[in-house]
């Protein structure tokens, strides 16, 4: 195997650097996928699961990234000419589109500016203007932005319809409020290497009973992929239908155990304080943060590159001289923005650490940024 530079310190929206403790139940013996000893392992992983969704809804792992829930939810609830309102103010509610766009449902976009919020009026007026909408999705944590959306106030809009209502909750669930049954989700995904803090590989989907009407009634495009077979296989012997990985099984059990070991409300907490560290630290170095502030994460923030200053070059110097990475810009914000992801097991010295490489490459690149830790101390010691 070629030998890979595994000392990076990862400040990026995902993956998230996963806990040792995490890491080490990979190490255990693989075991039976049919057998009741891992049939016991994936019941308490999805207890667990549901715990941290807060919901009583049918629950499901599925070996897959979150891109793959996002595409159960959407093949096993929408037919061709099915109306969908995509709600697509980043890179992954423009991913929504895309997936209904494939099962060729009639798409209506609601297209709130990046790094803004959605309305929930103008969602509702929306429902109001188009019989027959079938479904609403949206993106909790844009990523692409560091915007997020208030999905409570949105569900609140789609439970007066007869829409159901799709939620990715990727990368905000187990750091920021998400309450499935209290926010009207009929269906909700989110996947393991964000805010759970697990290694990329796994996913969750949520099921409401609205939804599964829904389901019933909708023609199955996915062999892999179809509800109905995990409903089926998962209420008959508390197995999935295929073989899932044993050993991301085990590290979701333990990032999970470790999510409610913390607190949910307590994990809430940690998210919003280093959130509001990072932000005071970026804007102290005269940075403009691109997400507006009525919208502004508590899981990843992102700023705008002062003039003057090379992408590539940031990022690679953070990258090779100080062992931290953090993410660029995607789409149209390729190259004016840069993102710092402080989500999972992130500790209050590494956001630190992250905003004093920042400080020292802008530096060498020409930009006097300095200030940063500082303001960044004095919110975390308040």
């Amino acid at each position: 195997m070629k030998q890979m530079d595994t000392e990076k310190l990862l400040m990026i929206p995902g993956p998230t650097m996963v806990p040792s403790r995490v890491l080490n139940t990979m190490a255990l013996p693989i075991i039976g996928h049919r057998t009741s000893d891992f049939g016991d392992l994936t019941g308490d992983t999805v207890d667990m699961m549901k715990k941290v969704f807060q919901t009583e809804n049918d629950t499901y792992i599925i070996t897959g990234s979150g891109t793959a829930v996002m595409d159960m939810a959407i093949s096993n609830t929408l037919d061709k000419g099915d109306k969908v309102i995509n709600i697509t103010n980043g890179n992954f509610g423009e991913r929504f589109y895309k997936i209904s766009s494939v099962y060729k449902a009639d798409t209506i976009k609601y297209e709130p500016e990046w790094g803004d919020l959605a309305d929930p009026k103008k969602l509702r007026e929306l429902l109001e203007e188009n019989e027959g909408i079938k479904a609403v999705t949206v993106v909790h944590n844009e990523t692409s932005t560091g915007a997020k959306n208030p999905i409570e106030d949105l569900g609140n809009v789609v439970k007066d319809f007869d829409a159901i209502y799709i939620v990715d909750t990727i990368s905000s669930l187990g750091g920021d409020y998400v309450n499935v049954d209290k926010f009207n989700i009929d269906i909700c995904v989110t996947g393991s290497q964000k805010c759970i803090a697990a290694p990329p590989g796994l996913a969750a989907i949520t099921v409401g009973e609205k939804a599964w009407d829904v389901v019933s009634k909708t023609e199955t495009k996915s062999f892999y992929l179809d509800l109905n077979a995990y409903k089926k296989s998962w209420d008959a012997k508390k197995e999935t239908p295929y073989t899932p990985s044993v050993s991301l099984t085990y590290a979701m059990n333990e990032a999970l155990e470790m999510v409610l070991e913390e607190g949910l409300e307590n994990r809430f907490k940690r998210h919003d304080l280093l959130a509001r560290a990072t932000r005071a630290g970026l804007e102290a170095m005269g940075l403009e943060l691109f997400a507006k502030e009525r919208a502004r994460s508590v899981t990843v923030t992102s700023a705008k590159y002062p003039e003057g200053i090379d992408d590539k070059k940031f990022r690679g110097l953070l990258a090779e001289k100080y062992n931290i990475r953090v993410a660029g810009g995607q789409s149209h914000l390729a190259g004016k923005i840069f993102r710092v992801g402080h989500m999972g097991s992130a500790k209050e010295y590494q956001v630190l650490g992250t905003l004093a490489a920042i400080e020292l490459a802008f530096k060498e690149l020409g930009y006097n940024a300095e200030g940063g830790v500082a303001a960044a101390k004095k919110v975390l010691s308040n």
